[in-house]
């Protein structure tokens, strides 16, 4: 330890990574063995309205409020709200003015919502909305059940609601498989993909509604959407009903994509997809992409506690496997003696490498070790 130099190990313990936000280790630190991966990736949290949509107890506007509240405060930048659609096809978002009235809009967080025609756009105008989200599908079965329309009658009805001086969004369902046509053709989705991209929407989220597809067929229709649509205008919008998820979120870093949307505590499903599962859960991504060395800015235990609280209000456990572990071992036996021994073990050889402090950043997501507890270990060390 005495060869190693203060100032390389003070650089290391007062890194954002592991005093300030978890999950954030610098660019120039991933790991050789990765393929290149975006530097950054936005985090789009779609719980409070994705999530919550399917859920057949009615939750209050009030718990939605709290939540979306505690979602603003971990660093993420975008939060879905709700929903501006008939609460007779969707109950669960009656209250969606009482809730965009009644959230605390924090700077530098965007708060999106759902709008699929000019009545929707009006309320949400009415009730302070700066940012919609619009949405078609690139199945003609599915958009016919979801919103009653073909595919082109539900392009043509969203372009006077993207013709409105407001930030829009484009959600495509059913971008690697349909409950009704089953395999979708990748040509399909980015010709609906650059329909809504040609009519103004800054970027468009592609959606695995039920969760069928894997990193080959997610591969194949992001490329194909490339062709029509600059990468940096897509996102990966993924359910884990095959447990493949992650892997295809993998697969889409690897493409270049880099925004993620996601539902906290896996929240979700699809009221017109039999038998989809959630969202892929925002605390497993923002774990993954921790290990992979990529930035987000957000904090995974304020997820988590944003998790545990949705979870109290729907008396249902947390779907994501990350806080599942992380809770249990916060529960049981403390790791400070063995942790002593990790940061020893990274500062024996005198210089702590990018590798290393994802390491030290893994074991800590693991255990659940605060900033306290790093101190601690390290003055225990003599620093």
């Amino acid at each position: 330890l005495a060869r190693v130099p203060r100032k390389g190990w003070r650089s290391l313990a007062s890194s954002s990574s592991l005093n300030k936000t978890e999950g954030d280790v610098s660019s120039e630190e991933i790991p050789p063995w990765i393929v290149p991966l975006p530097s950054h990736v936005k985090i789009v949290e779609v719980g409070p309205r994705d999530g919550l949509q399917n859920e057949k107890q009615l939750i209050p506007a009030h718990a939605k409020i709290q939540l979306i509240n505690k979602l603003s405060n971990t660093g993420l930048e975008v939060v879905e709200s709700t929903s501006f659609v008939s609460p007779r096809w969707v109950p669960q978002m009656a209250d969606a003015a009482e809730v965009l009235d009644g959230i605390e809009r924090k700077k530098g967080v965007s708060y999106p919502v759902l709008c699929p025609n000019m009545k929707g756009l009006e309320l949400a105008i009415k009730h302070n909305a700066e940012e919609i989200a619009v949405f078609s599908a690139a199945s003609e079965s599915f958009t016919k059940r979801n919103i009653n329309s073909t595919i082109a009658q539900s392009l043509k009805m969203f372009e006077p609601v993207v013709a409105e001086n407001i930030k829009v969004r484009g959600y495509v369902s059913c971008v690697l498989g349909c409950p009704y046509e089953g395999t979708i053709k990748p040509s399909a989705v980015a010709d609906v993909s650059k329909a809504l991209y040609d009519m103004g929407c800054y970027e468009i989220s592609l959606g695995d509604t039920i969760g069928v597809g894997n990193p080959g067929s997610a591969v194949a229709m992001i490329r194909a959407v490339k062709e029509k649509i600059p990468v940096e205008h897509l996102a990966a919008h993924f359910h884990d009903t095959y447990g493949q998820a992650l892997v295809n979120l993998l697969a889409a870093l690897q493409e270049g994509v880099a925004t993620i949307d996601s539902a906290v505590g896996g929240l979700g499903g699809c009221p017109y997809a039999k038998g989809a599962t959630g969202n892929v859960a925002t605390e497993d991504v923002l774990y993954m992409l921790a290990g992979l060395g990529v930035k987000t800015g957000v904090n995974l235990r304020h997820v988590m506690e944003a998790g545990a609280f949705v979870g109290r209000v729907l008396g249902k456990p947390t779907h994501s496997r990350v806080a599942n572990s992380i809770w249990r071992r916060s529960a049981g036996v403390r790791v400070s003696f063995h942790y002593k021994e990790v940061l020893a073990t990274a500062l024996a050889d005198g210089n702590v490498t990018g590798a290393e402090k994802a390491l030290i950043e893994q074991y800590r997501l693991r255990h659940n070790i605060g900033g306290e507890e790093h101190q601690a270990a390290l003055r225990s060390l003599g620093w």
